[in-house]
C-alpha cells in the first residue's frame, strides 16, 4: 500500500567547500574561504523534497567517521528518516567544491562507501510504500538499478537524475525511469554516449523548441526535463513539449545546489499537485531560483512557505 512518502535512494557527501574571487589556474595556488556541510545529490535533494513539505525517506551508505555521526544528527533535525548503510572499510563521500564570485562552480567527488550502497540496503517494503522514489548516479549503480526496478513492480513513480553522467551508466538503466531529469551538460552528455549527437551547450539555446524536443524524445523515456538555467526548464512528454520559463531577477551567488533543488522539490511538488507536471516543474523552477541566492547545497534549500512566497510575487 503506497503512502505519500518519497524514498530518495542515493548519496551522502561531505561538502568541504572553498569560495574564491576566481578559479586557480594549473599550477596556481590562490587564497580563500572554507566552509563544510552535508551534501551529496541524494541527500540534497532529500532535503529539498522535505523542506517542499513531503514526507521523506532517504537511504544511503556512509563509512564509520564524524561525517557519518554528524549527518545523522542532520537528518534527525530536517525531519528525514534515514536508515543509513554502514560501510566501516570505507570512508563517508567527500566532496572539494570551488566557486566563484559570479557563483558558477567546478566540484570534484570521492564517492568512498556510497560505491557500496548494496540493492540488500534498501528495503523493499521502503519501497513499495513509498508513492515516488528518487535516484541518481552518484551511488552503486547496481542499487539504483535494484530500485528503479522494483518500484516498477510496486507501481511506484520514479525518477531518475543522471548525475553525475558515468561511463557505466547504460541506455538500459535510463528506460527504468518514468521521469528522467538532465540539466543541459547531461543532456548533451546523454545524446553523445547513446546516439552520436554532438551538441554544444552554447548551441541549446538557439535550438527552436520542436527540434529541442526531438532530441528530448531520442533519450526514450516517457517524460523528459532538461533544466536549463536561466533558459528554464523543457518539458518534454510523447504527445506534448512545454518550455517554462525561468524565474526573473535571480541574484545568483552559488548555484552548487541548484539542480538538486530543483529535483527534490519537482518530486514533492508532484505530488502536491497529483501528478500535474507543468505544475511541479513550475514550482521545482521556484525552489532552484531560491537557493542559487544561498551559499552551500542542502542549507539553500528552501522551505515550502519560501517557494510559495515567490509563487504568489511573480
Amino acid at each position: 500500500m503506497h503512502t505519500s512518502k518519497i524514498l530518495v535512494v542515493g548519496s551522502f557527501v561531505q561538502d568541504l567547500t572553498f569560495a574564491t574571487r576566481s578559479f586557480p589556474r594549473p599550477g596556481e595556488t590562490i587564497v580563500g574561504t572554507f566552509s563544510t556541510g552535508p551534501g551529496g545529490k541524494g541527500s540534497n535533494q532529500a532535503v529539498a523534497a522535505r523542506r517542499a513539505g513531503s514526507e521523506v525517506t532517504f537511504i544511503g551508505a556512509v563509512g564509520k567517521d564524524e561525517f557519518a555521526h554528524s549527518v545523522r544528527d542532520f537528518y534527525r533535525n530536517e525531519g528525514i528518516e534515514s536508515p543509513l548503510a554502514e560501510y566501516p572499510d570505507s570512508p563517508t563521500g567527500t566532496a572539494a567544491i570551488l566557486f566563484d564570485e559570479t557563483g558558477q562552480n567546478e566540484i570534484v567527488v570521492a564517492l568512498g562507501a556510497n560505491e557500496k550502497l548494496d540493492p540488500t540496503d534498501i528495503p523493499d517494503d521502503q519501497i513499495a510504500t513509498a508513492s515516488i522514489v528518487v535516484c541518481q548516479l552518484e551511488c552503486n549503480l547496481q542499487a539504483v538499478t535494484s530500485v528503479l526496478q522494483r518500484a516498477k513492480d510496486h507501481e511506484v513513480t520514479r525518477i531518475l537524475n543522471p548525475a553525475p553522467l558515468r561511463e557505466e551508466c547504460t541506455a538500459e538503466l535510463l528506460r527504468e525511469a518514468d521521469i528522467l531529469i538532465p540539466n543541459e551538460t547531461e543532456f548533451i552528455g546523454l545524446l553523445s554516449k547513446f546516439h552520436g549527437i554532438e551538441l554544444d551547450e552554447a548551441e541549446l539555446p538557439k535550438l527552436s523548441p520542436e527540434k529541442f524536443n526531438e532530441y528530448c524524445r531520442k533519450l526514450d523515456c516517457p517524460t523528459v526535463l532538461i533544466t536549463l538555467g536561466k533558459h528554464g526548464v523543457h518539458l518534454s512528454t510523447p504527445e506534448s513539449w512545454e518550455r517554462i520559463a525561468a524565474v526573473e531577477n535571480v541574484q545568483v551567488v552559488d548555484t552548487t545546489g541548484a539542480g538538486d533543488s530543483f529535483v527534490g522539490a519537482f518530486a514533492a511538488g508532484l505530488q502536491r499537485y497529483n501528478g500535474n507536471l507543468k505544475k511541479a516543474a513550475t514550482f521545482a523552477n521556484r525552489a532552484a531560483a531560491i537557493s542559487v541566492t544561498r551559499k552551500g547545497t542542502a542549507p539553500a534549500m528552501p522551505t515550502l512557505d519560501e517557494i510559495e512566497l515567490v509563487a504568489h510575487s511573480s
